[in-house]
């Protein structure tokens, strides 16, 4: 045991540079763990220190006791649990633009690239999957030029190997496709190079739709005469829509879901409801989503945001007109909500739980960009396709936008934790932030879901660098002063353990304390 006297003697020994020394180490030190705090945090969503805490000095200390069966449970358990969650599994945006007349458009204007490098990467590897397959040798253009023009990353390339493949071809469709795409600058000319498409696709799908059933290689062919038709036929529906002319865009869009049924994956019916509320075909978007809002399909915002605006249509058509428009919480309470204003708001509520960004790019707090060419359900990347294309609908209803204003943020009350509980879908996934960072341009200021908020260990860390800095400043200024205040500071915490050895040494043997203190 260590005499209180030396240690007295010791910090009256002290010189104010001793202090002035310390306090800038401490401030030095708790700000490099401040950077890599924060650092930590904004790549991966915690703090080092809670993390360690929790997963190494937590199990050590806590976990002594359990036996290895228990350990291997728990680990078990753990892995299940990780395995139940949903991945975050990227789909192609059902209205994705045109590269050549509307992304290049906008990077024209604007100097900046709306897409990024890994979503036109993933838009490569969709367009090889769809355009190519293993036995394109009977087809030298697709073989040897369209199947390396798929995977260059220079548009410029890309557009020199389509006008190459002509020349090898004039037949080659999805060499029209490309160039429709990215070399036309207006709809009018990209309508009129699809067109061309189409001719060659159909002559090419039925003469391999008679020679399908002879071996798997011709179905190989078969297949993606199939995937050009119906890619080329929606695309032309979508150069309708836009150019106005909407009913035929859908009759277009009927008829191809009629012809292939099977091809649901491809999410033409999303195309049809945005058309169908442009013509303000309300009841029949009520046929589409009775076929296709079903529990065992899976669910996207357009499906569950379109349901809640049909149903907050119906509370503006009710018998008091514009009563949406004077929706208030306070109203509401005092007189209690219709039938229909309860199923409006359950619809809000359940919108907003599948996609909770899509509120504030509808009421326009957030500010939209053009939509990516895929998009991560649940995601700000689905959040800002869905609004580029359905926010005037919503103005459309008179209302609705008032409504969704006044209930939308009612939704995170009824779930007491998202990430680990779900309401009417499963849990949010995580895993959205890290996704949508990859999708969408860096100059957009990603909507993350929940917030995170800082962790104590920064928030701490934070006050001791600011702490110890202040005082490295005043002991550099005031070394003497503050040297002073040191030492009364220390004495003021060691006063109570000097009266406690004092009452010890009065009250123990004199031959107990003598053994203690040589200790």
């Amino acid at each position: 045991m260590v005499d209180l006297e030396y240690i007295a003697m010791f910090l009256n020994t002290l010189t104010p540079k001793f202090y002035v020394a310390l306090t800038g180490t401490s401030s030095l030190i708790s700000g490099l763990i401040l950077i890599f705090e924060w650092w930590y945090f904004r790549k991966y969503g915690t703090s080092f220190i809670e993390q360690v805490s929790l997963n190494h000095l937590g199990p050590w200390l806590g976990g002594v006791e359990n036996n290895n069966n228990g350990n291997n449970n728990t680990n078990n358990s753990q892995n299940n649990n990780q395995q139940s969650v949903p991945e975050c599994k990227v789909w192609r945006n059902p209205l994705n633009l045109l590269r050549g007349a509307e992304y290049n458009r906008y990077t024209w204007v604007t100097g900046k690239e709306p897409l990024t490098y890994y979503d036109m990467n993933l838009s490569a590897q969709d367009h090889q999957t769809f355009f190519t397959c293993d036995t394109d040798h009977s087809r030298p253009s697709d073989e040897s030029v369209m199947q390396r023009a798929w995977r260059e990353r220079n548009p410029q390339a890309r557009i020199k190997a389509a006008h190459e493949a002509l020349e090898k071809d004039s037949e080659c469709a999805t060499a029209y496709i490309l160039l429709a795409e990215e070399e036309a600058t207006t709809i009018l000319e990209t309508e009129r190079l699809f067109k061309q498409a189409l001719k060659v696709g159909e002559a090419n799908y039925k003469k391999s739709q008679s020679t399908q059933h002879l071996g798997a290689h011709y179905e190989a062919i078969h297949r993606r005469d199939t995937n050009v038709c119906v890619y080329v036929r929606r695309r032309l529906a979508m150069c309708a829509r836009k150019l106005g002319r909407v009913k035929e865009a859908v009759k277009m869009m009927r008829d191809l879901m009629k012809e292939f049924p099977m091809m649901s994956v491809l999410n033409i019916h999303e195309n049809l409801i945005e058309a169908l509320l442009e013509l303000q075909a309300y009841a029949d978007v009520q046929a589409v989503l009775a076929k296709y809002d079903d529990i065992s399909l899976p669910k996207s915002a357009t499906i569950c945001y379109t349901a809640a605006l049909l149903k907050a249509r119906a509370v503006a058509d009710k018998s008091f007109p514009f009563a949406s428009c004077r929706f208030s919480p306070e109203i509401a309470s005092k007189r209690g909500l219709s039938t229909a204003e309860m199923n409006a708001v359950e619809a809000i509520h359940r919108a907003v739980e599948f996609n909770p960004h899509v509120p504030k790019y509808l009421l326009e707090t957030k500010s939209l960009i053009l939509p990516p060419e895929h998009l991560l359900k649940r995601g700000d990347s689905e959040a800002i396709a869905y609004a580029f294309f359905h926010l005037p609908h919503w103005k459309r209803v008179d209302g609705a936008l008032n409504l969704l204003h006044c209930t939308w943020e009612g939704t995170f009350r009824m779930i007491p934790y998202p990430l680990e509980k779900g309401h009417l879908f499963y849990p949010y996934p995580s895993c959205t932030e890290s996704a949508d960072r990859e999708l969408l341009p860096a100059f957009h200021e990603v909507s993350v879901y929940p917030k995170k908020e800082l962790p104590f260990f920064i928030l701490f860390t934070a006050g001791l660098c600011s702490v110890t800095a202040l005082l490295a400043l005043l002991t550099h200024q005031f070394p003497e002063p503050m040297g002073l205040v040191a030492k009364t500071f220390l004495n003021t915490i060691t006063s109570p353990f000097n009266f406690l050895v004092e009452k010890l040494e009065g009250v123990l043997p004199s031959n107990l304390w003598h053994q203690l203190t040589r200790l």
